[in-house]
């Protein structure tokens, strides 16, 4: 009897589960592969969580998948293998290569055709304009954006016995050179160091003096594209750089951003050239000095400087993947652009907001009273409306290009050769690597 009831008990067991639980489908994987370590990282995981807790039908995956390189090329490689995730953060110098890659789900399109009516017009126009293709569509959905500013040591300043610098108006290089000496005269081993010489001493001083870079509008207007930095102006930019390490106004720390770095925490320069990005990376580790950031210089005869341009990255959508996924795509792109997302973006990482509201949010706030030096790169960024030069590059084999634009100053960091031989063999190098992706791609 006992037997029977407990076989009883079971088959009801199993009748009443089978009808009682409903069933309830997984949420849709999105994955996005990224450059971001460390703080930047935990940022990106807080705005993805974010994402994940609003909703039930999708779940962001956010993978550090190494340097900005690094990714591009787990992304080329997971194409390949038609293992693509969704979004791929890239760097801006592989913008030309990743539109005429065939495998892009343009932005543009991505959010119309699934429901999200943006206004473009609300975001800061020279980051938009850097993705945009020669109609004015914007390809990739910009992230983490930057422009070079000029950080200074305000307490090496005051014992030199210089006012601080304008956060609104830039010094010019003359003005500069007779600051860097002071700042030798007063027993400081060097007075400006720079970090990404080739982005911060080549684009951007072309960008802001409206000088060309590139034939074609900078690149932006076909693939026939060549240098043009050995022009009269850009080499005696570099020239006058030089003529300052002979009394170290001028001081040569590397090619990226670590050396120059090092070198103004140890207050072995007064004036350090880096990426707006940089204010965090300073917050944490000075602790022994007081700084402050200003505009880049200017030529006194640039008597309106355009904007400067942007570093960074922006997130590309692959095609290929299943219909439904790109609902979630589409909203998680415009999580990441609301005004909450973009007000925590830029506090913790000191990378631009790229939409209005959020700027103006921050500013009703007073966050710019508390930290004024985080608006000056956003000022400069804006202050004019970019033209066909100043809004950016679009250059294939552009990573290429950089390195060797690198290689030619440092020769004439070690006087191997003239500023304008270096341009030259630039700009000739160059055009070998811009003909070669001409090839691949026209």
């Amino acid at each position: 009897m006992l037997k029977k009831r407990l076989v009883l008990m079971s088959v009801a067991i199993a009748f009443f589960s089978s009808i009682a639980v409903p069933a309830f489908a997984a949420p849709t994987e999105i994955n996005w592969w990224h450059a971001m370590r460390g703080a930047r990282g935990e940022v990106v995981q807080q705005i993805v969580d974010g994402f994940n807790s609003s909703q039930s039908d999708f779940k962001v995956i956010a993978t550090y998948k190494g340097a900005y390189d690094e990714v591009v090329n787990a992304g080329v490689a997971a194409v390949r293998a038609r293992k693509q995730p969704h979004i791929l953060q890239a760097f801006e110098v592989g913008t030309q290569t990743m539109m005429l890659s065939g495998a892009i789900y343009p932005v543009h399109e991505l959010m119309k055709d699934n429901g999200f009516d943006v206004d473009w017009s609300g975001y800061l126009q020279p980051v938009l304009s850097y993705y945009m293709n020669a109609e004015g569509n914007l390809m990739s959905m910009p992230f983490n954006s930057s422009t070079p500013v000029m950080y200074y040591n305000v307490d090496l300043f005051k014992k030199a016995g210089l006012a601080p610098l304008s956060k609104e108006t830039p010094v010019t290089w003359d003005e500069l050179g007779e600051i860097t000496k002071k700042l030798v005269d007063s027993g400081v081993p060097g007075g400006l160091v720079t970090a990404w010489q080739s982005w911060t001493q080549v684009e951007n001083y072309s960008a802001i003096h409206n000088i060309p870079f590139a034939s074609l509008s900078n690149g932006y207007e076909g693939l026939d594209v060549e240098l043009m930095i050995n022009n009269p102006k850009v080499v005696n930019h570099i020239a006058r750089l030089k003529e300052w390490m002979a009394d170290k106004r001028f001081y040569y720390g590397g090619q990226k951003y670590q050396g120059p770095k090092s070198e103004f925490i140890a207050q072995n320069a007064g004036l350090y050239i880096d990426s707006i990005s940089g204010i965090a990376k300073l917050k944490s580790a000075v602790k022994d000095f007081n700084w402050d950031v200003a505009p880049l210089p200017v030529e006194s005869w640039m008597k309106e400087p355009q904007n400067s341009i942007i570093g960074g990255a922006s997130l590309w959508v692959f095609q290929g993947l299943p219909k439904k996924d790109y609902k979630g795509v589409a909203a998680f792109l415009s999580y990441l652009a609301n005004t909450k997302s973009q007000v925590l973006w830029h506090k913790e990482t000191g990378y631009f907001p790229i939409t209005l509201k959020a700027y103006d949010q921050l500013k009703q706030e007073g966050y710019y009273t508390e930290s004024p030096y985080q608006e000056v790169g956003i000022k400069q960024l804006t202050r004019r409306n970019p033209t066909k030069i100043s809004r950016g590059l679009r250059l294939g084999y552009f990573v290429q290009i950089r390195n060797i634009i690198n290689e030619e100053l440092e020769l004439v960091w070690n006087d191997s050769k003239t500023p304008q031989q270096a341009m030259d063999a630039a700009v000739e190098r160059s055009n070998v690597k811009l003909r070669e992706f001409e090839r691949i791609y026209k």
